[in-house]
């Protein structure tokens, strides 16, 4: 999936996704056979409409899960994977004392609160099929996880001056994860002001307001919208108030595949993606392998 620049399309590689994506979206939303093909033909017009050209595979998302909701009949307020949120969330709860325990124990907290906080960003039912995917059984196995790319030294440095924080949330269930890094983060420089940013709207498992506080991270953070209704950050699309804590914050980070596909081109070493590189067309992009954790500090290690 690509980053949002004027010239930019959607990659073939990615199409298949788009498709399971839909797929995944259409079960999920309990549509009946006659409305799951409704739903595949709208955004497939879409794509042939615009030739998948000058925008992102998250506009497609955001249409399709207009569409799905539409068709499904439950109104306005239905949210497709509000259950599988709620389910996530719950299951990531029941492991955080255990993670917050091995974040205090660690001769490096720090390093290792970032270090689930990726891990946790497997819990991604946009990369995955949500049948597919077994969140217990992956954190299970998070202490198996290894960093790609690890730019700690840049972070750590600028996190000591920092006074204002902005921390771009990403899933359900991984914000968990995020709460306890943010509590790090606290610790390491208790001076910083820290704000959490969550989508505005419902769209596959993106967390938004309800969730952050189901995780409790309204309990260490000040938690706002960033107004975006997409599974991403396309900053010409958010408020005028996300846009300006953008422009003054001392360090942002971006969290997940979907905030470092429309972030990557803002080339800004204020900005430190935390994700799991979860596709080939991601590994390639960032040139780390498929599986692996990412700490990458934009701007010097442009990518694209």
């Amino acid at each position: 999936m690509s980053a949002m620049k004027n010239n930019r399309s959607i990659p073939l590689a990615c199409y298949p996704c788009v498709f399971e994506q839909l797929l995944s979206l259409a079960k999920v939303t309990g549509l009946k056979p006659e409305s799951e093909k409704m739903l595949f033909e709208h955004s497939m017009r879409y794509l042939l409409e615009t030739r998948g050209k000058n925008i992102v595979v998250q506009h497609v998302i955001r249409k399709a899960t207009d569409k799905a909701v539409d068709l499904s009949g439950k109104g306005t307020d239905f949210d497709p994977y509000g259950e599988i949120k709620k389910r996530s969330n719950n299951i990531a709860l029941a492991f955080a004392g255990e993670f917050r325990k091995t974040i205090r124990n660690s001769p490096e907290p720090l390093q290792e609160a970032l270090k689930i906080a990726a891990a946790g960003n497997i819990i991604d039912f946009g990369a995955r099929q949500h049948a597919s995917l077994n969140v217990e059984k992956e954190l299970e196995t998070i202490d198996d996880r290894v960093f790609g790319q690890f730019d700690f030294d840049e972070f750590s440095e600028r996190l000591k001056s920092a006074t204002r924080l902005l921390y771009i949330c990403d899933n359900a269930g991984e914000i968990v994860f995020d709460t306890l890094c943010v509590e790090e983060i606290g610790r390491y420089n208790p001076q910083a002001e820290i704000i959490c940013a969550v989508r505005e709207r419902p769209v596959i498992n993106d967390a938004v307001l309800s969730d952050a506080r189901d995780a409790g991270l309204d309990k260490v953070a000040k938690v706002i919208s960033s107004g975006s209704i997409y599974p991403g950050t396309l900053l010409e699309e958010t408020t005028d108030d996300f846009k300006r804590l953008y422009a003054e914050a001392d360090l942002i980070i971006s969290k997940g595949q979907g905030n470092f596909e429309t972030l990557l081109d803002a080339s800004d070493e204020r900005l430190f993606f935390i994700l799991r590189i979860k596709c080939d067309q991601m590994a390639e992009l960032s040139r780390i392998a498929k599986g692996e954790l990412v700490l990458m500090q934009g701007g010097k290690n442009q990518v694209i």
